[in-house]
């Protein structure tokens, strides 16, 4: 999938992709990644996608993980580059890309929560999920995305060039 990310320094439009992740080219920790990708790709019941740049297809922005729980589909992990974080990042959109590719595959699962995303966030990025994102809290760090927000997440992020 063909997703656009914006290069913050020179102020513009990139081409990236989401594509299904692939054990030899995992970030790794000692990049400064924050999780084991290698082993997290070996989990059961997850789809595991990475985003790169179409022009370097080697170096990877951003890698989320999804599991289907029943018929309930959870982001299970999700993590940004160490050079897109903070306030120096290099491109933005790229969470975003990847919050809005879980939520339309939330679409796909069947049943009552059909068209919900739900995941455990961390205590200090709550307020930006909600703010950002539009997640709601439900209990603890437990927070969800709801159709009607996924819908438009899905616009904002993915409907532009697919």
């Amino acid at each position: 999938m063909i997703v656009e990310i914006l290069d913050v320094f020179n102020n513009r439009i990139l081409k990236a992709e989401i594509v299904p992740a692939e054990s030899t080219s995992m970030p790794q920790k000692r990049n400064g990644w924050n999780f084991n990708w290698k082993k997290l790709l070996k989990n059961e019941n997850t789809k595991t996608v990475m985003l790169r740049l179409v022009e370097t297809p080697q170096t990877i922005e951003g890698v989320l993980q999804l599991k289907n729980y029943g018929n309930m589909l959870i982001m299970d992990v999700i993590e940004i580059a160490p050079h897109n974080i903070g306030p120096h990042k290099k491109y933005e959109h790229v969470a975003g890309c990847l919050i809005a590719y879980a939520c339309r595959e939330s679409f796909k699962t069947e049943g009552n929560y059909r068209g919900y995303l739900t995941f455990v966030s961390k205590t200090n990025l709550i307020k930006w999920y909600t703010s950002k994102y539009g997640a709601k809290l439900a209990i603890g760090q437990k927070m969800y995305i709801d159709p009607d927000k996924g819908s438009e997440l899905i616009d904002k992020y993915l409907n532009k060039l697919n």
